[in-house]
């Protein structure tokens, strides 16, 4: 059956289904409760699930997490909250970190008495808190500030990092300050009571809970800033040579440690984890282009790309090394780049001004440049700049490099960055011991102290499911499996294709043939390809998409239009050819097509290019022994669509490329390995999906033209004209504050798109988070060896109220593993914990494209490579204008319209094409 063809059924077409009869006493448990509105718009807020009960599956074993126990006793204290406001002598706002930091230092310094000594925690922009209040509930004060005059003489253009401060230099230089003068404003906002984490660890978790850890996080960042670490959110990085690592190109990876508070079962604790970021490497500013640029001299330096990369980063100019920020090059070299210097009489008055060249001005000092032809580093206020020539900048030190890595680097960050458990746990003990959090002031006044040791917590280990291939039934090991001597359990039949090679140096026809005998092997039966197509050498310096085109024009040699076309491709998926070539299968032809880059050419990577090739042709790899024998608890009962959700945020800086949202869907149940995906653009800056239900009035009626809708037609078609009664859906990619928009905006909209087909039908939710971006690990006691597969923890480290458990699925060979933490944020369904628990560890044993577990439920997995697929297609050079404004929709914020993605091809539609 083409189930393509079946999404052109009318809105309508579940309506006239006899509905599946209702479910007994027996199949849904006593906690399954009915959905407020039976899936119409929610008039009623739905509250997140509070967890049930633990697991008990499994074999217990005792791990060890990177929480440390906090033993707080403060709760009949109070954080005051101030609003802060500063502002300059012409009443204008001051807005800068920095400054700002400044100022606050220096007014808890001067009137530390009429502050009643307080110690202070600043979020480093309007608010500042205290514990216990202040004497006055609003305070106006003037803060003078210590600068450099901006137009001192003798410098270039205004700066004051021309001279030597060395001997008398240096009593110039001391002389030469002026004061400004600030205004500070403080205003009593709110308190807070400590007394919220004692209530929340019972249970009962309100606003107050949030600013209670916030403002303890504050006073971490506070204490690590002073002990003079980069601070990137709630990681800290201290500036030791030991902790760097050389990326190449100007880069360098620094390791440092996340820290924050969090409220678990077993009461306050302290998570701490090792963290990396990318920084700069300090030293001469030029050496840093030479090697950003991957070039052999300073002469070759690109200074338009220059000035992009040195945009805000700070340097020290010799011979002052006094510190300025970046704010652009100057349009003229410093031989040519001029600017007014005042000339001093011996009694310090000014009698003239003068106008001289950047290279002129060092010659008089006796420095020569040797790189005069070279615009100026511009620094200061961009009305009145200040120039200085880039061979005396140096870059200082710990500052975050923002711009994209290439494969390289990403390959070499991976690598360098690997750290065995051990190693992490040393590093843990020692970042603890170094930061001495029991010597902050505010932590001791609020009672807070923490445990030098790693929490102990109980966890179990699910045993792996049996896997089922065309001739064999086996368990995995450590979460692994292999093909040797195995074949797929539902091969596909590869015929009418061809092959086009992209300038790819390898013997082509010989892969051809290593592929076909492979695919004989694992049961695939491959024809002779229609043809086998060579990129003529005069096309391999044109644009991308006239590539693909003349390629494509190969087609109308062959006796047929092909289904399925291997594309070889000279570098890996950056590759400029691949977004073009996959759009032009995917969206123009509706053909599958699978790229390669055929550099080590082995059994094993043809056998795991055979497994992707076989899924996105319609076959099926590997079963699980309980999803081909219809015994998976609850959901081989009950017809169930389970659906995987992303949301792939646009590029930065890029405003006008949307984020990517992608929904796959099961189909054919009782299966839970096969899946469709929809995929759509939206606003940049929206986290939720915006089209899960979309009506729309058309002159033959309401339709709609939402996500939902199209794969619940698809699993209808495919499931024995089943409609899902339960609905399990797997949302990756949000954190604890947007849980309630998940369960009230998006599950609304999926709610009105299965009353849109039939508005008798209420299906059960079961709505599962699934974080990977949080900080907790876990590891054995006096053990150097990773968790094994299927550990699952639902006790101590766990959210003391709502619905949350830990499972680390998969093997990480190198590292240490990373658990995925799942957030049931609904359950109707009425799954047990076992059950649920099991569930979702079957789900990372059904990912087609491997033969190992995934770190996260395969209907995550796929939604992520649907949406980084079709992203794709929104790097034509030609896409804008091949896009009429008709197509553009506007996004939900009201911004610039939303540029859509094409629409797949009926036939590639409802396959595994992103598999």
């Amino acid at each position: 059956m083409d189930h393509g063809e079946d999404l052109s059924l009318s809105p309508s077409i579940l309506s006239d289904v006899e509905p599946v009869q209702a479910i007994s006493d027996e199949g849904a448990p006593s906690r399954s409760q009915p959905l407020k509105g039976h899936g119409q718009t929610n008039k009623h807020e739905i509250i997140l699930a509070t967890r049930p009960g633990s697991g008990e599956r499994g074999d217990a074993i005792t791990l060890l997490c990177n929480h440390f126990a906090v033993k707080f006793s403060g709760t009949d204290e109070y954080f005051y909250q101030y609003s802060l406001l500063v502002k300059d002598e012409d009443d204008s706002p001051i807005v800068g970190k920095e400054i700002l930091q400044e100022v606050i230092d220096k007014m808890k310094q001067i009137y530390h008495s009429e502050l009643g000594d307080k110690d202070f925690a600043y979020d480093g922009e309007r608010a500042l808190f205290t514990l216990g209040h202040l004497p006055q509930n609003e305070f106006a004060f003037d803060v003078q500030l210590d600068n450099f005059l901006s137009g001192r003489m003798g410098s270039p253009g205004g700066s004051p990092g021309g001279d030597n401060p060395e001997g008398s230099d240096r009593k110039r230089l001391r002389k030469s300050y002026s004061r400004t003068k600030c205004k500070v404003e403080l205003k009593f906002a709110t308190k807070i009571p400590l007394s919220a984490i004692t209530q929340a660890m019972k249970g009962h978790d309100s606003e107050n809970t949030q600013g209670v850890f916030q403002v303890l996080d504050i006073i971490l960042r506070q204490h690590s800033a002073a002990q003079g670490c980069l601070l990137v959110h709630q990681s800290f990085f201290h500036n030791n040579p030991s902790n760097f690592i050389d990326l190449g190109g100007g880069v360098m990876g620094c390791h440092g440690f996340h820290s924050s508070f969090c409220i678990t079962q077993s009461g306050v604790s302290l998570n701490m984890d090792v963290s990396t970021t990318m920084i700069v490497k300090p030293g001469p500013v030029l050496d840093f282009l030479v090697a950003n640029q991957n070039i052999n001299d300073p002469n070759q330096i690109d200074w338009q790309k220059a000035k992009i990369v040195l945009k805000n980063l700070k340097i020290r100019v010799l011979p002052s090394y006094q510190e300025h920020k970046i704010v652009g090059l100057s349009e003229l070299p410093c031989r040519d780049q001029t600017f007014m210097q005042k000339q001093r009489i011996e009694d310090g008055k000014v009698m003239a001004e003068r106008e001289v060249t950047i290279s002129q001005y060092y010659k008089e000092k006796n420095d020569d440049l040797q790189y005069d032809n070279f615009p100026c580093i511009t620094v200061g206020k961009p009305r009145n700049p200040t120039f200085f020539p880039p061979e005396l900048c140096y870059l200082v030190s710990l500052q975050c490099y923002t711009k994209a890595l290439n494969s390289l680097q990403r390959a070499s960050f991976v690598e360098k960055s690997v750290q065995k458990l051990q190693e992490r746990m040393d590093i843990l003990y020692d970042a603890l011991k170094q930061s001495n959090y029991d010597s902050e002031p505010m932590l001791h006044a609020c009672g807070i102290s923490v445990s030098p040791t790693f929490t102990k917590v109980f966890g179990r280990i699910l045993q792996a499911p049996k896997l089922k291939t065309g001739n064999d039934e086996f368990f995995p090991h450590d979460g692994c499996w292999n093909f040797k001597d195995k074949r797929l359990i539902r091969p596909c039949h590869v015929n009418k294709w061809a092959v086009f090679n992209f300038s790819a140096h390898c013997d082509v026809r010989k892969l051809v043939r290593d592929l076909i005998r492979c695919g004989d092997m694992m049961g695939v039966k491959i024809d002779v390809p229609y043809d086998i197509f060579e990129e003529e050498r005069n096309m391999r310096g044109t644009a991308p998409n006239v590539r693909v085109n003349e390629m494509f024009k190969h087609l109308k040699t062959l006796p047929s239009v092909p289904r399925f076309l291997l594309c070889l491709l000279s570098e890996r998926k950056n590759s400029d050819i691949y977004g073009p070539w996959k759009r032009k299968c995917l969206v123009d032809f509706g053909i599958v097509t699978q790229c390669l880059t055929p550099s080590r050419v082995n059994d094993q990577y043809l056998t795991n290019l055979l497994l992707k090739i076989n899924a996105k042709l319609g076959g099926m790899n590997s079963l699980l022994q309980v999803e081909d024998s219809s015994s998976i608890p609850v959901v081989s009962e009950i017809p169930t669509i389970i659906l995987g959700m992303v949301v792939s945020p646009g590029s930065p800086g890029q405003l006008d490329r949307p984020s990517i949202a992608a929904v796959v869907s099961s189909m054919q149940w009782p299966l839970i390995s096969k899946y469709r995906a929809s995929v759509h653009a939206q606003s940049p800056r929206l986290e939720m999906i915006d089209s899960l239900f979309k009506p729309k009035v058309t002159d033959y009626g309401p339709k709609d033209e939402g996500i939902i809708r199209e794969l619940l037609v698809d699993f209808y078609s495919s499931s024995g004209k089943r409609k899902p009664d339960h609905v399990i859906i797997f949302r990756d990619g949000v954190n604890e504050s947007q849980f309630n928009q998940v369960l009230n905006v998006e599950l609304d909209q999926i709610m009105a798109a299965c009353k849109f087909l039939d508005d008798n039908w209420n299906p059960k939710f079961t709505i599962i988070v699934a974080q990977t971006n949080h900080r907790t690990r876990f590891f054995f006691p006096n053990d150097s060896n990773n968790v094994p597969p299927g550990t699952v923890i639902d006790k101590n480290v766990c959210h003391p109220r709502n619905y949350d458990f830990y499972l680390c699925s998969h093997k990480d060979a190198t590292g240490t593993s990373m658990p995925t933490r799942y957030h049931v944020l609904l359950d109707q369904i009425g799954f047990t914990p076992d059950d649920l628990q099991e569930l979702v560890h079957l789900l990372s044993y059904v990912y087609q494209r491997s033969t190992t577990a995934t770190s996260v439920v395969a209907p995550i997995c796929y939604a992520q490579l649907a949406a980084s697929q079709v992203g794709q297609f929104m790097k034509f050079d030609d896409y804008q204008s091949d896009t009429s404004s008709s197509q553009r929709g506007q996004s939900s914020e009201g911004c610039a319209p939303v540029r859509e993605l094409p629409p797949l091809h009926e036939r590639v539609r409802s396959s595994m094409f992103f598999c």
